[in-house]
């Protein structure tokens, strides 16, 4: 069975209203495969899927599944073929358990009409069995009780339930911590050993090269590259924005661009920290690495007043501060951008314009000079964004219709306009394109260049290495290791390992 084409996608046009979303794309999936789908946000990767799902119908092309061809004008239709797609957002109930989310819409009954509620738990129980011991829930959990790795497995286990040959994932890690991306992961792997065909969107390198069989990247609406095995992460990249990326990462800086130290910790310590000595300094990126649970985004909410220090002490430029909530971090001259960028950075239903200016007016007044912002006006605040390339239909649509890489340039460009003597970033990119990656960590290199301190938390560690001119590996709290730029990953790991495992062993 392994090798059999599933589905074939033959010359898909789709168009919308001023837009040709995809111009003659062709994709096949075949059994036992993980098939990658890369492209930047915007690139059609999504409209694909949703022509082949149903919920978008091409104007030219054809969809064969398993030799046959077929038109779905409904979800519905796809789903009865053998066909599920698994969004970002999740279609679960959260006051409904694990076994009437998956059988939502159709619950077995009994005679007279009656539900099964039995059946729907011993058909539940069948498919969590297949995720062995992972799960770790039962048919009757609800699921607003569970963490958003097994709310993925409930969706995942809806799909097995309408034994679905075909399985699309759109970027499933996004919300997802290290281990709760290796158990995603671990799943995919079992998956494609059943047989089943998956096709998986991301913008990750790393997960392309961990899970993909093959790769197909899309860019304006076209295909612009297809291997047959996973290349060069450099040849993927380059097919995704359509140049060359030798300079992905800005040039570290030059030793004599690095200033004396903004902020400065000794001692500091609360629940989660322990003996935190530290030193930023002005020109400079410094990037935090270490396994989950190190205590990276920890350190970030104490050094903005979230979770505060309760030992030790804070100078900003050798003054020192009080840092117990983050207006008076914001005073101090501290900006943090938040890793769960909707739910700490963004007011969803509002405005770009007012996303940015509701922190801009807040935080300037924090700051003590609210008549002073650089960002004073509407047409300000525009400029802002257009120095970004924000890319929205006008900026008085809600920021919620925004993807997800011009929702962190909004933010992004909303702090900078306050100036900041230290910006802190935790996850700059996560669940953004390539090109607005690089657009990201050019903004923070200039930042620094203008005499701030950079601070930089990501889970990826490529990341970390490229865009910092030091690292810092932190381990159960505390500060364990530091390196120049140009470390390895095994290095950082090592340390960051082996700190954890010391700790665990004494």
């Amino acid at each position: 069975m392994s090798g059999e084409i599933v589905f074939e996608m033959k010359a898909i046009t789709k168009v919308f209203p001023g837009i040709k979303a995809l111009d003659r794309v062709s994709f096949t999936a075949r059994a036992g495969e993980v098939h990658a789908l890369a492209g930047e946000n915007g690139a059609g990767k999504s409209t694909l899927m949703k022509v082949l799902s149903g919920v978008y119908q091409a104007e030219e092309g054809a969809i064969f599944l398993r030799g046959k061809q077929v038109a779905f004008y409904h979800p519905l239709e796809s789903l009865a073929q053998g066909v599920s797609v698994i969004y970002q957002e999740f279609s679960l109930l959260p006051d409904r358990t694990v076994a009437q989310n998956i059988f939502l819409g159709r619950e077995p009954v009994r005679r007279w009409g009656f539900l099964d509620a039995e059946r729907m738990r011993r058909e539940t129980q069948k498919v969590l069995a297949l995720f062995g011991d992972r799960h770790r829930f039962g048919p009757d959990t609800l699921v607003g009780d569970l963490d958003v790795a097994q709310q993925q497995m409930v969706e995942i286990a809806k799909a097995l339930s309408l034994n679905a040959k075909v399985i699309v994932m759109d970027e499933p890690t996004a919300a997802l911590n290290d281990t709760e991306c290796e158990l995603l992961f671990q799943l995919v792997d079992d998956l494609r050993g059943q047989g089943r065909s998956i096709v998986y969107i991301t913008h990750r390198m790393r997960e392309i090269r961990r899970l993909a069989d093959r790769v197909t990247v899309i860019k304006d609406g076209k295909v612009t590259a297809s291997f047959d095995e996973v290349p060069e992460t450099s040849r993927i990249i380059e097919a995704m924005v359509g140049r060359d990326i030798g300079h992905f990462y800005p040039e570290p800086a030059a030793k004599d661009d690095i200033g004396a130290a903004v902020l400065t910790v000794r001692g500091g310590g609360n629940s989660r920290l322990f003996d935190i000595d530290l030193d930023l300094h002005a020109g400079q990126i410094t990037g935090f690495a270490g396994v989950q649970g190190a205590g990276r985004t920890a350190l970030a909410l104490a050094l903005f007043g979230a979770e505060p220090f309760e030992t030790g002490e804070v100078s900003v430029e050798g003054r020192r501060v009080t840092l117990t909530n983050p207006r008076q971090a914001a005073q101090a001259g501290i900006a943090m951008l938040p890793g769960d960028r909707k739910a700490e950075g963004l007011v969803l239903m509002q405005s770009v314009r007012d996303n940015g200016m509701l922190s801009v007016r807040a935080f300037s007044r924090a700051l003590g000079h609210p008549d002073k912002s650089p960002i004073a006006t509407l047409d300000q605040m525009d400029k802002a964004f257009d120095a970004f390339d924000l890319r929205a239909a006008s900026y008085e649509v809600e920021i919620q219709s925004l993807s997800g890489g011009n929702q962190q340039k909004a933010i992004v460009a909303r702090w900078l306009s306050l100036d900041p003597k230290l910006l802190i970033f935790v996850e700059p990119t996560r669940g953004i394109d390539v090109n607005t990656k690089a657009g990201i960590y050019a903004q923070m290199r200039k930042l620094a260049q203008n005499g701030a301190a950079v601070m930089a938390i990501s889970s990826d560690l490529p990341e970390v290495l490229g865009i910092s001119d030091r690292v810092l590996v932190m381990s159960d709290g505390k500060i364990v290791a530091e390196f120049g730029h140009g470390a390895s990953e095994a290095e950082v790991m090592h340390a960051a390992t082996e700190a954890h495992l010391g700790l665990e062993a004494s």
